[in-house]
């Protein structure tokens, strides 16, 4: 019976707790608990905060041609670096690599408050996102390590209130921000909180020292993979606007993009310790699950991007008020997803979430797409509300299924692809929906003569386009609801593609919820068998 109770690293769960009597391991726990969280808000907030102050940078600074970019280097940033700080932190020791992508994290906002153009903004974000990918993978990692399986729903309240604070106080925090102290502050506001962190993570976080591993990491698949994704961003941001489809400059970059990711799958059957082991997509929940996740970030990001852009440029709102009117859709995603959870944890059962979920987004999205210069606040409310909802079934649902769907050996391996999945997700759905939307206010702006005047003025800034002409204004708000228009209706579109891979996912047991049962799902079989060892996503 021991055996069973051990990890697939044959450490027993719980083994890296403090020493001590129980009462006192629990204090232990819950202050480095307490200093994860604050960790876990710092990666939570930040593009929360940047996306409602968007419209403000993009009037102070100009170049909205390349606003998308403002998310999308971040993100991409972040995308690339996900594995290798997971991989870094198995190998070398979970403390000494969580506390480098904080501080880097640090350097990069510092850095982005002080950009003088849309061009160093970009680059800092790039800098910021790096240290971004060893925050939330950190933070998860190391509650593995303190936290055993069956005593970790005492900690989910934490968890749980950390998600509210950063989705219903992101957007407000940004505008007021924005409203008050100016965009930099958006970025500076990272500081103490940061510093907080780095304090308690290195006064309290005490681990296990471990052996350093004789293999190296598999640099060379993880420089494949960022060349890959970068490739390929860069077409989906280029291609139709700042150059044609079938230009050379496309061309080059998509045979790029096919020859690294090409060569990365190639690299990852021979390396040693490979970023992405390809054998966990054997399992069939865990391939959907990446699909759904996907999908999910694609939509999200979109949201919080062009949600306040609509909010401001066509209904009037101020930086603070378009934060304030995306509570519906934060809070339907919350409350939505603590129900989920907490019923899937009770009774196992987890197929229809992903399903309704699914549906919910489409049609929140659909009804988002709708949208023009007469819709009232009210009713967009109503329609984010939708959408909300069905990310609320999604979010939790997706690392639960994934992390139940392979070998307890990759758990922490399924943890950071299911992660870089929705963060490439929402690279990608900020660079596409970003890129189609800018066309489109383009060639709007175009069509009725507007496009000089906007031109002069601060782009998407409530308070100067209140000083221009009124037809001037009134072509810009046609402009942007139209925009708005196509950028949710290509994300009502990509949802479905998740509603489809939700109605194929297996309702395999998951592990400690009943007894096991013979799946097709070999993997999953096999471990449903072995005593749980699962990271509860929020």
């Amino acid at each position: 019976m021991s055996d069973l109770k051990k990890t697939a690293g044959g450490k027993a769960a719980g083994a890296d707790l403090p020493a001590g009597k129980p009462g006192k391991q629990q204090r232990s726990v819950r202050v480095v608990m307490l200093a994860l969280m604050i960790t876990m808000l710092l990666a939570m907030l930040d593009n929360l905060i940047v996306g409602t102050a968007m419209p403000t940078i993009v009037g102070d600074l100009g170049g909205l041609e390349h606003l998308s970019w403002v998310v999308t280097a971040y993100t991409l940033a972040t995308a690339a670096s996900t594995p290798i700080w997971g991989k870094l932190g198995d190998m070398y020791g979970r403390k000494g690599v969580f506390l480098t992508s904080i501080v880097i994290f640090l350097v990069g906002s510092v850095l982005s408050g002080m950009a003088q153009d849309m061009g160093q903004l970009i680059g800092f974000r790039a800098v910021q996102g790096l240290g971004a990918g060893g925050l939330m993978v950190g933070v998860m990692a190391i509650i593995g390590d303190l936290v055993p399986p069956r005593e970790r729903g005492k900690y989910q309240g934490m968890m749980a209130g950390v998600m509210a604070i950063a989705m219903i106080g992101g957007p407000l925090v940004g505008g007021t921000i924005t409203d008050h102290l100016g965009w930099r502050w958006s970025f500076y506001i990272n500081l103490p909180l940061g510093a907080v962190a780095l304090a308690m993570v290195t006064a309290v976080l005490h681990l296990p020292k471990r052996e350093r591993a004789a293999a190296k990491v598999d640099y060379l698949g993880a420089g494949l993979l960022t060349l890959g994704i970068t490739a390929i961003v860069l077409v989906t941001t280029w291609g139709g606007s700042e150059y044609d489809w079938n230009s050379a400059v496309i061309m080059e970059l998509i045979a790029i993009g096919v020859a690294a990711l090409v060569g990365f799958l190639f690299v990852e059957t021979k390396a040693a310790e490979p970023i992405i082991p390809l054998h966990i997509f054997r399992s069939h929940n865990f391939t959907l699950m990446s699909v759904v996740g996907f999908m999910v970030g694609f939509v999200m990001f979109g949201a919080v991007l062009f949600l306040p852009l609509y909010q401001q440029s066509v209904q009037g709102a101020s930086a603070t008020n378009s934060g304030l009117l995306l509570l519906p859709m934060l809070l339907a995603m919350m409350v939505v997803s603590l129900i989920a959870g907490r019923v899937t944890t009770s009774t196992g059962k987890y197929k229809i979430f992903p399903i309704v979920g699914s549906a919910l987004m489409v049609t929140g999205l659909f009804l988002l797409s709708q949208m023009d210069t007469a819709t009232t606040r009210l009713t967009s409310g109503v329609y984010m509300a939708v959408l909300g909802a069905g990310m609320g079934f999604l979010m939790q649902i997706t690392m639960l299924v994934a992390q139940n769907s392979v070998e307890m050996k990759d758990m922490g391996v399924a943890s950071s692809a299911t992660t870089l999945f929705r963060t490439l997700g929402s690279s990608f759905g900020v660079a596409i929906m970003g890129a189609l939307f800018t066309g489109r206010v383009q060639d709007e702006m175009v069509a009725r003569g507007g496009g000089a005047a906007t031109a002069k003025s601060a782009q998407l800034d409530a308070a100067s386009l209140a000083k221009l002409p009124a037809q001037a204004r009134e072509a810009y708000q046609f402009a942007v609801s139209s925009g708005t228009h196509i950028a949710f209706l290509v994300g009502a579109s990509v949802g479905v593609i998740a509603l489809l891979a939700s109605v194929f996912v297996k309702e395999v047991p998951l592990r400690g919820a009943g007894p096991a049962t013979t799946s097709s799902d070999d993997t999953q079989a096999r471990d449903a068998a072995i005593a749980p060892k699962q990271i509860e996503a929020v």
